[in-house]
C-alpha cells in the first residue's frame, strides 16, 4: 500500500511531463498509421516507409505556413475588430438593462482577453516540458518523441512488458498493442473529423459571405479535438462575426453551423470512431471536465486517447483477468498488432 501511495505521488508530481510523453506517443501512433497506409503501395522497409511519411508531412507543413502567412495575419485581426466591436454593442444592450457582465473597460478589449489566453497557454506549456522554455520546445519535444518511438516501438514495448512477470508477459504484450492499435486508429479518425469539419464550415460562411471564413472554419474544425464542449465553444465567434451582418445572417449562420456541426458529430464522426473508441459520452464529458480543472489545455486536448487507453487497461487487466468477467458492452479487439513484424 505505502508503494501504491508513492507511485501515485510521483506521478502527480510528473504528470505534465507523462503528458508532454502522452503526446509523443500519439504522435508516433500516427506516423505508424501512416506508414501501414504506404505498405500497400510501397513494398520497402517500414524504416523507409516512415522517412517517406516524415518528408511528405514536413513538405505538406512547409506549404500550410507559406500559404497560410499570408492568409491567417489578416482574416486574424479582421476577426479580432469583428468580435470586439460586436462585444462592445452586446455590452452597451445589456448596460441598458442595469448589467455590465463584461466589466471595466480593459475586460471589454477582446485583444486583451486573446493576448491573456496566450500568456496562460504559454505558461502551461512551460510547466508541461519541466521549466523549459516556450510551448514551441513542447513542439519539438513531442515531435522528436514520436519520431524515436515510431521508428522503434518494439524496444519500448518490452521495456514495459519486462516490468512484469513472466507468465503475464504474453498478456501485457498483447494489451499493449490493443492501446496502439486505438490509438492509431483515434488519431486519424479525428484528423479525419478536423479536416471534413473544417472544409464544410469554411465553404458555408465563405459562400455566406461573412469575414474571415478561412479562419473561422479553421477553429471549429480544431473545436472538434474537444468533445461535446469544443463545438459549443466555437459557435460563438461564428454568432459575434455574423451580428453586425443582421438577425436574418445570424439565424442562418447558427442554424447551417447548427447542422454541419450535427452531421459531423452523430453520423460522420460515429462511423470514423467506431472501430476505435467505444466510451459513453458521460465518461468521455467527465474526464474532460476533470483533466481540465485539474491540469488546464493538456488534460483537455489528451482526455479523450487517455479514457481510451484508460478504459482497454481497466477492461482487460480488472475485468477480465482479475475479475474473470466481461463487460457488458462490445469491445474493441486488436485487428491489428502495433509493432510491425
Amino acid at each position: 500500500m505505502l508503494a501504491i501511495c508513492v507511485a501515485l505521488f510521483l506521478v502527480w508530481q510528473t504528470v505534465s511531463s507523462l503528458f508532454i510523453i502522452f503526446a509523443g506517443v500519439l504522435f508516433a501512433a500516427l506516423l505508424d498509421a501512416c506508414a501501414r497506409s504506404l505498405a500497400p503501395v510501397a513494398p520497402i522497409s517500414r524504416s523507409l516507409r516512415l522517412a517517406v511519411v516524415l518528408l511528405l508531412l514536413a513538405i505538406l507543413l512547409g506549404f500550410a505556413l507559406l500559404w497560410g502567412a499570408g492568409k491567417l495575419p489578416e482574416q486574424t485581426r479582421l476577426l479580432i475588430n469583428v468580435m470586439t466591436a460586436q462585444l462592445e454593442v452586446v455590452r452597451e444592450r445589456l448596460l441598458a438593462y442595469d448589467m455590465d457582465l463584461l466589466g471595466p473597460e480593459p475586460g471589454r478589449d477582446f485583444t486583451q482577453w486573446l493576448f491573456a489566453d496566450q500568456v496562460r497557454l504559454l505558461n502551461h506549456a512551460q510547466t508541461v516540458v519541466g521549466g523549459a522554455s516556450g510551448l514551441l520546445t513542447g513542439v519539438f519535444v513531442v515531435v522528436f518523441l514520436g519520431i524515436m518511438f515510431a521508428f522503434d516501438p518494439a524496444i519500448y514495448r518490452e521495456s514495459l512488458v519486462a516490468l512484469v512477470k513472466l507468465p503475464y508477459r504474453p498478456r501485457a504484450r498483447a494489451v499493449l498493442d490493443e492501446m496502439g492499435q486505438v490509438l492509431r486508429l483515434w488519431f486519424v479518425g479525428q484528423l479525419i473529423r478536423v479536416g471534413l469539419m473544417a472544409l464544410c464550415a469554411w465553404a458555408a460562411l465563405y459562400l455566406m459571405g461573412l469575414p474571415a471564413p478561412f479562419v473561422l472554419g479553421l477553429q471549429a474544425g480544431l473545436s472538434n479535438f474537444v468533445p461535446y464542449l469544443g463545438p459549443i465553444v466555437a459557435a460563438v465567434p461564428i454568432a459575434l462575426v455574423a451580428m453586425p451582418l443582421g438577425a436574418s445572417m445570424l439565424i442562418w449562420a447558427v442554424a447551417i453551423y447548427t447542422i454541419i456541426q450535427s452531421l459531423e458529430g452523430y453520423v460522420i464522426g460515429p462511423l470514423i470512431q467506431q472501430r476505435a473508441v467505444e466510451i459513453p459520452p458521460g465518461w468521455t464529458l467527465a474526464a474532460i471536465v476533470l483533466l481540465g480543472a485539474s491540469f488546464g489545455v493538456m488534460g483537455i486536448a489528451l482526455a479523450m486517447p487517455l479514457v481510451a487507453v484508460g478504459r482497454i487497461a481497466v477492461v482487460r487487466f480488472y475485468v477480465e483477468d482479475y475479475l474473470g468477467g466481461a463487460v457488458g458492452e462490445r469491445t474493441t479487439k486488436t485487428g491489428q498488432a502495433w509493432i510491425e513484424p
